[in-house]
């Protein structure tokens, strides 16, 4: 392998469950990965949930069992000439370490390595593994109880770790997830201002609410949305805007 390759280091990491961390590693491998030409790896080390690699087996079943997507399945193999990215089950405390063997003994330059970490900051190892993450991203949701955590745990990242002690943290970005068009404006417009006053990074595109988020592919579906064996739909990413929060999600990593 090229040494003088970039590889990224990427989480979505949360002190609340059920904001989307998950869902997002997903979403943005399977897009990098299998639409846009990147290599990508996962580590799953969200013990003891391990909600990726359980994914992965449903999505291995599903594909055996719908015609539709079998044959989307085969296409997308016979295009882009790529087997499904590899989900890695590991522990927090010494993930950094397996990723980057990973990367050296990978026989294909890999771009970037998403890991899918657990949500306490008590778990062992987890704040060295977040200090060894490039880039940073957060959903965020217009909740009292998501917005003070998460707000604490960036404040963390931010003022102790980024500035005392030894990261490769190169950008923490708070993004807006499960926006509701109908919800009031100027509750957003409060979470902002205190966001900015706080010195915080926000995105500026919101992912808009969808229960695509929740659902994974079905026995008659013939599109696919949240999956780690094919990238989701154009036209469902569309409806949710999920389309301009990669494009600003790839210039943030700069790649």
């Amino acid at each position: 392998m090229n040494v003088k390759h970039k590889t990224v280091f990427i989480a979505f990491s949360s002190q609340k469950g059920g904001v989307g961390k998950s869902t997002f590693t997903t979403l943005a491998a399977s897009t990098m990965h299998y639409r846009l030409g990147y290599n990508v790896a996962v580590f799953d080390a969200d013990f003891p949930q391990h909600s990726l690699l359980k994914m992965k087996d449903r999505d291995l079943k599903m594909v055996m069992e719908n015609e539709a997507l079998k044959k989307q399945a085969y296409n997308q193999f016979m295009t882009i000439n790529k087997k499904a990215y590899e989900i890695i089950q590991h522990r927090a405390d010494s993930v950094l370490e397996a990723a980057q063997e990973y990367v050296n003994a990978s026989p294909v330059p890999i771009d970037a390595v998403f890991f899918d970490l657990p949500g306490t900051v008590n778990t062992p190892g987890i704040l060295k593994a977040l200090a060894g993450m490039h880039h940073i991203f957060t959903p965020i949701t217009a909740d009292r109880v998501v917005m003070e955590s998460t707000l604490v745990f960036t404040q963390l990242m931010k003022d102790i770790i980024m500035k005392e002690g030894e990261t490769s943290i190169q950008t923490i970005n708070l993004f807006w997830n499960q926006v509701d068009g109908r919800e009031s404006t100027p509750l957003y417009d409060v979470y902002n201002t205190l966001i900015h006053q706080l010195g915080i990074s926000l995105m500026q595109n919101q992912v808009k609410n969808s229960t695509r988020f929740r659902k994974e592919s079905e026995v008659n579906s013939k599109v696919v949305f949240r999956s780690t064996l094919m990238p989701p739909d154009e036209r469902l990413m569309k409806t949710c805007q999920l389309d301009l929060f990669m494009d600003e999600f790839l210039k943030i990593i700069q790649l």
